[in-house]
């Protein structure tokens, strides 16, 4: 069962706590992962300083494939003629010259999608057309079985909590594509706090199937948490099945000094090659997705 390490926001920066960085090399040189995705926000303030410390970090976890996106801090916020004539100049100079991407795993297919805007929703994001364009081209010839994930910094579902983040515009129009081109789960981050769930939550249909799980990160190394991890540090480790997925949230404790498994949640996978969905009636049956929580006792939670 192939597995994914899923990190997210390191806010190299102000923000980065050193401690939280070294107990997450640690445990990631334990793990058996085939694959790294860091789903944005590398920077805080997008200085080149900032993208060396990211790099040396990212240079020292695993020596597996790895799959990274920028955030919307990962373009300048203030500098505003570098913002909008060369927005990713230092990012591509230090992580990779790659905005959008695609990486193939054993039994998966990886498409990541560079959700930045910086002339335009530097906040909230955006998907374009031609993004969906490269999407549709990426999977077209994954083979039947592959697991299809995008990987995009920014939300196309809000957490369901009393936050109530605006998603990003157009999310919806994106939705349609992938559920059309057969994407099981979408990762990202953005919001500082974990949410596991599935795209039904908030774009019920017909015609959506199973619907796509949804895996957001919080932020994996900085004290800027919010909501139920405020202050908190988590990460997410991702085992393909065949049939379904396993994901392990994982939060950083103080107590120990590292992290820790905080909880389980099963989702299943679409049995059946895409394109076949009508004639075997996809989606009658065994839709929702099953959740195993793992509290940890006194987890100031």
């Amino acid at each position: 069962m192939p597995k994914l390490l899923h990190v997210s926001d390191l806010h190299f920066g102000t923000p980065y706590l050193p401690r939280v960085g070294e107990a997450l090399q640690r445990i990631a040189a334990e793990l058996p992962i085939d694959g790294v995705v860091v789903s944005g926000d590398l920077t805080q303030r997008a200085k080149a300083e900032q993208f060396e410390a990211a790099r040396k970090f990212i240079d020292q976890l695993p020596d597996v494939p790895k799959l990274i996106i920028p955030g919307n801090h990962d373009v300048a916020l203030y500098r505003l003629w570098e913002r909008l004539s060369k927005p990713y100049e230092l990012y591509r100079r230090f992580i990779d010259d790659r905005l959008d991407q695609v990486l193939d795993l054993p039994g998966m297919r990886l498409v990541g999608l560079n959700s930045t805007s910086p002339r335009r929703a530097i906040s909230n994001g955006r998907i374009h057309l031609e993004q969906l364009e490269f999407c549709k081209r990426a999977f077209t010839d994954a083979p039947n079985g592959t697991a299809r994930i995008v990987v995009a910094h920014h939300h196309f579902a809000p957490a369901p909590d009393f936050l109530h983040d605006e998603i990003m515009p157009k999310a919806k129009r994106a939705m349609e594509v992938f559920e059309e081109l057969g994407v099981e789960m979408i990762l990202g981050g953005h919001l500082h706090r974990a949410y596991i769930g599935n795209s039904l939550d908030f774009y019920p249909g017909a015609k959506r199937n199973r619907g796509i799980t949804i895996v957001q990160c919080g932020t994996s190394t900085s004290r800027r948490g919010r909501g139920r991890e405020k202050e908190k540090n988590s990460f997410n480790v991702i085992d393909v099945g065949g049939h379904d997925f396993l994901i392990t949230h994982f939060m950083y404790f103080d107590d120990v000094h590292g992290f820790v498994p905080q909880s389980e949640h099963r989702y299943p996978r679409r049995d059946i090659a895409i394109g076949e969905s009508e004639s075997a009636g996809l989606g009658s049956d065994d839709t929702a997705p099953r959740t195993l929580l793992m509290p940890r006792t006194n987890s100031d939670r």
